[in-house]
């Protein structure tokens, strides 16, 4: 079993930043791809960013520019640096790992508003 758990979700002014943290946790993991999804309140979640075992990293659109993914293989932890928030990225941001043999976990969750 694997548990991921989500750090580093607040409050901030618009323009302001924020840096999530995702630890995975649990016996013999062999993690793959790491990434970021969101749903802000009324809509379906969403994907933010991935980074794969290889440091290769995709990017919604709305997203890039302004935001950074990044990975710790020794901590088995993902991070996700927010720049220049605005309001419309408001959610809350879910961390989600795919597992050599294809499984997939999904963190609790935390939430960020953006909002002056």
């Amino acid at each position: 079993q694997v548990q991921l758990v989500e750090s580093g979700g607040g409050l901030v002014h618009p323009g302001g930043s924020l840096r999530l943290s995702c630890a995975a946790s649990g016996s013999a993991v062999s993690i793959t791809t790491m990434g970021w999804y969101r749903q802000a309140p009324g809509k379906q979640r969403e994907f933010v960013a991935t980074i794969t075992t290889g440091d290769n990293t995709n990017y919604a659109d709305s997203v890039k520019g302004r935001f950074t993914i990044s990975r710790d293989n020794a901590k088995n932890t993902v991070y996700l640096q927010m720049l220049s928030l605005k309001p419309e990225d408001t959610g809350v941001y879910y961390c989600r790992i795919r597992t050599r043999l294809d499984y997939i976990y999904w963190g609790q969750g935390t939430q960020v508003t953006v909002s002056s």
